[in-house]
């Protein structure tokens, strides 16, 4: 199926570049010019992932994100004309799901889209591997796209999603941060440590929120595994 695509940017021509980029990679666009317009579209249009400049007029990108998230888990990718760590960190920790910043190459972007779009959608596996897993309290389906703790659903954008299934498919193993990059991104996208260790922190926080006293153990100077799910 056509994937549709929201572009919200207040500047005219990064809202032209997306959109020929987008429409000539087969996608679907649908534009809006400030946050309050974004979220007017939204609410009206079904749509499979979001660009969210973040320095908007009328809500600018990290004000929509706070109030989409309040309904939906669609994925959200941020554009900026800064590369300030803390709004990297924001846009992540508050629901992104990737961050660029401008100027950037179209083709990048798309690729960046199309990573996201991949892991967004549930992955029918072999009957020898079942998609459900659980680890203790924690329980995850990779078809249906959800993850509970003790009973108690857990709200993981995609790139949340997928870093997590890594690690409860293989419990016992100490995943690097390139390995679990490659796992969210794809081997033709990179993105910093910072932004591994922003997801990871998320992922943490939420299940905190459950109750959960630890999902994820650092193993210093190597990278994550899977906490003991108890």
């Amino acid at each position: 199926m056509t994937k549709h695509i929201l572009i919200a940017d207040d500047d005219q021509h990064i809202r032209e570049v997306i959109s020929f980029a987008l429409e000539k990679a087969g996608m679907q666009v649908s534009l809006a010019e400030d946050g309050r317009q974004a979220l007017a579209v939204f609410q009206n249009l079904a749509f499979d992932l979001l660009v969210l400049d973040i320095n908007m007029p009328e809500f600018d990108g990290l004000e929509v994100c706070r109030e989409i998230r309040k309904q939906s888990e669609v994925p959200i990718l941020f554009l900026s004309s800064r590369d300030e760590e803390i709004d990297r960190i924001l846009g992540l920790e508050m629901g992104g799901d990737d961050y660029v910043t401008k100027p950037f190459s179209p083709r990048e972007l798309v690729a960046r889209i199309n990573a996201i779009l991949k892991r967004s959608q549930p992955t029918l596996k072999p009957s020898a591997e079942s998609p459900r897993l659980t680890q203790g309290k924690l329980h995850m389906d990779s078809e249906q796209h959800s993850a509970c703790w003790d009973g108690k659903t857990i709200s993981l954008t995609a790139t949340e999603f997928a870093m997590l299934l890594l690690l409860v498919r293989h419990p016992q193993r100490v995943f690097n941060r390139d390995a679990i990059m490659q796992q969210a991104y794809g081997h033709h996208v990179y993105v910093s440590d910072r932004t591994i260790d922003s997801h990871i922190r998320h992922i943490r926080h939420k299940f905190a929120e459950a109750g959960c006293g630890a999902v994820i153990d650092t193993v210093h100077g190597v990278g994550y595994k899977l906490a003991p799910c108890e």
